[in-house]
């Protein structure tokens, strides 16, 4: 079954509004009418609104970094589902292991965000992955599926269809290291056949995994020719014309 790829860009706390603004239309300049990859990508929540205007009528979507699971209440500081859902977001990445690592969130906050983000009729990116000393040990498939598990918990096969799946070592993020295509292919296939044990092989052959953990022009394509791999989530090579339209043709 053919999936069709998508590299979304994660801008991080990078760019002001201005900057946000300016690469989004020299990004939508360089992608014209049609791609063959989807694109998508995440600004800060301050820059959501005016880089939705810039996107209207593009082929790129439009994502958020993170979200609160509830929609409204007395939670100062937090933006909900319904918020992202009004402004125009397609997809939010949810548990992105900055969250997990630098936050303190857990797998079951993780769970609720992806429930709270279907539920407004957006697209969760659930990021899973693991740490050095994780790996190290041996332990990277068993927390890989302890977080994917607690992430499709209480979702039926309706709802899981309209996931992505983001592996993203914890280890290779922001640190210039990078999984070799092998080792990326090995758990990109874990995820799938945990899928499949959940809702059966042909939902889990639909399911696009991303990776992430930095992706740059020299190595997308490598990453990207493996049968598993779907596509990218692009941290810092996202924050240039350049580098990002390398990764996005590399997906092609």
């Amino acid at each position: 079954m053919s999936r069709k790829p998508l590299v979304a860009g994660n801008w991080k706390l990078y760019k002001n509004l201005r900057e946000s603004t300016e690469l989004a239309q020299a990004l939508v300049q360089a992608t014209g009418a049609e791609s063959t990859p989807e694109i998508a990508v995440a600004p800060v929540f301050t820059a959501l609104a005016k880089v939705a205007d810039v996107l209207s009528g593009s082929p790129i979507a439009l994502a958020a970094q993170d979200v609160f699971w509830e929609p409204q209440g007395a939670f100062t500081g937090e933006v909900g589902p319904l918020q992202l859902s009004d402004i125009g977001c397609r997809y939010v990445i949810v548990g992105h292991s900055e969250r997990r690592q630098l936050f303190g969130e857990t797998d079951e906050q993780v769970g609720r965000k992806v429930s709270a983000v279907l539920g407004h009729g957006m697209a969760p990116i659930l990021c899973v992955g693991e740490t050095l000393e994780e790996r190290e040990a041996g332990q990277a498939e068993a927390v890989v599926v302890r977080q994917l598990q607690a992430g499709l918990r209480g979702l039926d096969a309706g709802q899981a269809t309209k996931i992505v799946v983001a592996y993203e070592p914890v280890w290779a993020i922001g640190t210039g290291k990078t999984a070799s295509p092998r080792d990326a292919q090995q758990m990109h296939a874990r995820v799938r056949a945990t899928v499949a044990e959940r809702f059966g092989g042909g939902l889990a052959e639909q399911l696009r995994v991303l990776y992430g953990g930095s992706v740059k022009p020299d190595n997308a394509a490598a990453l990207m020719a493996e049968p598993d791999i779907d596509g990218a989530l692009v941290g810092g090579a996202s924050l240039t014309l350049d580098a990002f339209s390398a990764i996005i043709s590399a997906a092609q």
